[in-house]
């Protein structure tokens, strides 16, 4: 029996490109251990699908969904040989460094779009043994850059502010104020603001915050945006009492989120949606675009 692993120096597996990625292969086996060699993969791609209602939509476009390689090199750990009984350590260092002519992204893992990168360790065993395989995900991150300027937003949201709506005759008569301390946001900070009940006919059963995710794959032949919700946060339960003042606080979650992405093949947004639901189970929702970035 053998186990093979890859363990990083870095604990948190978080890397920016240029840096060197250092770790070792750690094999261990109760017995010596023969091999045909190994070798060490590292590969960076963006992973591209559509949803299922665009797939008859976008037929030729559906052909042409490639995975984009960021990065791709392979290394040579050991020739063929023996390892020795007990846990054996084969140091390694790769550097971080894109294919020609291409960009690194950072970590992303979304419903349409994922941007995923990963060491592969290939064990070849000599004939009658099962070949060993390992593959390890690491993160890759921007260098922080400049700070954005803080855009406040201040809204409010009543029938007559909402779009979409067939029959606003059948709209509880309502007032809801408040602000969003920025929609340029850092994605390492929480995204803050505040709301206020200033009336209701209806009674209110709940009020959430929701984070959704905006993923558009396209090329020639068309685009296909697809949103998503990545996570709902309550904010209120029950009729809130009118004219308190209620906290928004939300914590962007890392690998679900990355800083706002636009290329020629595809495209990750994000928005933010103030959701108020009455207790006869009408809802109505706002709607905000925000920007994260790293800084």
């Amino acid at each position: 029996m053998a186990t093979l692993d890859i363990r990083l120096k870095r604990a948190n597996k978080v890397y920016r490109e240029g840096e060197v990625i250092k770790g070792a292969l750690v094999v261990t086996s109760k017995s010596e251990l023969s091999h045909t060699g190994i070798t060490l993969a590292m590969d960076g791609t963006v992973s591209l699908q559509l949803s299922a209602k665009s797939v008859g939509v976008f037929e030729a476009f559906y052909n042409s969904l490639k995975p984009i390689n960021l990065l791709n090199y392979s290394l040579e750990i050991s020739k063929a040989g023996k390892l020795p009984s007990g846990s054996t350590e084969i140091p390694f260092e790769l550097p971080l460094r894109p294919k020609a002519g291409k960009k690194l992204y950072e970590t992303y893992h979304g419903v349409f779009v994922n941007i995923l990168y990963t060491l592969k360790v290939d064990m070849k065993r000599p004939l009658l043994n099962k070949d060993m395989q390992k593959v390890s995900e690491f993160i890759v991150e921007y260098a922080p850059g400049e700070k954005q300027e803080e855009k406040e937003v201040k809204f409010t949201i009543s029938p007559q502010s909402l779009e979409n709506v067939k029959d606003r005759g059948r709209v509880p008569d309502f007032l809801v104020s408040g602000k969003i301390d920025t929609v340029n946001c850092c994605i390492t900070k929480p995204f803050c603001g505040e709301l206020t009940v200033e009336r209701s006919s209806s009674s209110i059963r709940s009020i959430e915050l929701q984070l959704v995710r905006v993923e558009t794959c396209g090329c020639a032949e068309g685009y296909a945006r697809d949103p998503t919700e990545i996570q709902n946060i309550q904010i209120a339960d029950g009729d809130v009492c009118k004219g308190i003042v209620i906290p928004l606080y939300m914590v962007f979650p890392r690998l679900f989120t990355s800083p706002t992405l636009a290329t020629s093949n595809f495209k990750v947004e994000f928005e933010v949606n103030v959701v108020i639901i009455f207790h006869d189970d009408s809802l109505v929702t706002e709607n905000f675009p925000i920007k994260l970035s790293r800084f």
